[in-house]
């Protein structure tokens, strides 16, 4: 099929209506629906014809992430966008959210589809449960891609402490009772994506209030903050102590990332120190750096992620 253009009424292909009243935002060539999964219903968006391509979306967002690069991606690949666990139009109950559930919750969503085997492009924390996906279910992934998400076998260093305190909103949204009312508030999401960009433009009005709405549910805010006490803080320090270094890494994997700003410092929190130690544990894994990027890669260089993810899916 031809390259899909977003709606009339928005502009760019970024525009999204403020989900005041749930909406979901409209991307022309899209379409949704919900399946009922083993405890769970979620939402799925979808584009394009061809080999299966899952998209596995970051915090604070939901499939509208992928927004700028379905067009590109579904000219090639049935594009699955889910919203996971506790995000967007998927249902958010309070727990739940631990590795084992988030990979389980994955694998019956292909089940349900019936799809034996796909490509996986993954983003932040659905990045690291891309991986979690690869480690447990290695003949149901054939290539992987990942935006902006750590592999999980760090080498860490000492070095590395010295930029933790710029990772706090972590450990604050982690927080029982505090991390809920912050993301519910708004204000600490809407700073997290404009901050961590190399140009806050590249989230149009519409968008941020495309994700930042769906926080407002107190029910959606909470799971926010299980997530990060559940998996993500959870799997970090898993990782770091080693927990993964039984397993193998066999599908191939491209790793993206850029430099993540905050408060448009241009300090980069992407050190050496965290992105080697795989070598021993991963058959292919390569990792690349894209160049004038803050974290949210495929929002400010869709162009990149589309053209590098199809060379390298379509790899022999």
């Amino acid at each position: 099929m031809g390259a899909m253009k977003p709606s009339g009424r928005f502009s760019h292909g970024s525009a999204a209506a403020p989900d005041t009243n749930g909406r979901l935002p409209e991307l022309a060539g899209v379409r949704h629906r919900f399946l009922d999964l083993p405890g769970l219903r979620m939402h799925v968006a979808e584009a394009g014809d061809g080999p299966p391509l899952l998209l596995l979306h970051g915090f604070p967002q939901h499939w509208w992430a992928w927004r700028k690069v379905i067009p590109g991606l579904a000219e090639h690949y049935r594009v699955i966008c889910p919203d996971l666990r506790g995000a967007g139009w998927t249902d958010a109950p309070p727990n739940c959210y631990t590795s084992e559930q988030l990979v389980a919750d994955v694998m019956a969503l292909l089940d349900e589809m019936r799809l034996e085997k796909v490509d996986i492009l993954g983003y932040d924390w659905g990045g690291m449960v891309g991986f979690r996906v690869c480690l447990a279910h290695p003949d149901r992934v054939r290539r992987f891609v990942v935006l902006a998400a750590p592999h999980p076998y760090p080498d860490l260093h000492l070095r590395a402490l010295l930029y933790i305190w710029r990772v706090w909103p972590m450990f604050a949204v982690a927080m029982p009772g505090l991390g809920r009312r912050l993301l519910q508030s708004g204000r600490l999401p809407r700073w997290l994506m404009t901050s961590d960009t190399s140009d806050p433009a590249v989230f149009s009005p519409d968008d941020l209030d495309a994700f930042v709405s769906r926080l407002k549910d107190p029910a959606r805010a909470a799971a926010g903050s299980e997530l990060y006490r559940s998996f993500i803080l959870a799997e970090a320090k898993r990782s770091s102590a080693g927990a993964y270094r039984g397993t193998r890494l066999t599908t191939p994997t491209l790793s993206l990332y850029g430099t993540v700003l905050y408060g448009n410092t241009n300090q980069s929190v992407t050190q050496p120190e965290i992105l080697g130690g795989y070598e021993d544990y991963a058959d292919d894994l390569t990792q690349e750096h894209v160049p004038g990027t803050g974290y949210y890669i495929a929002e400010e260089r869709p162009d990149v992620v589309v053209r590098r993810t199809l060379e390298f899916l379509s790899a022999r």
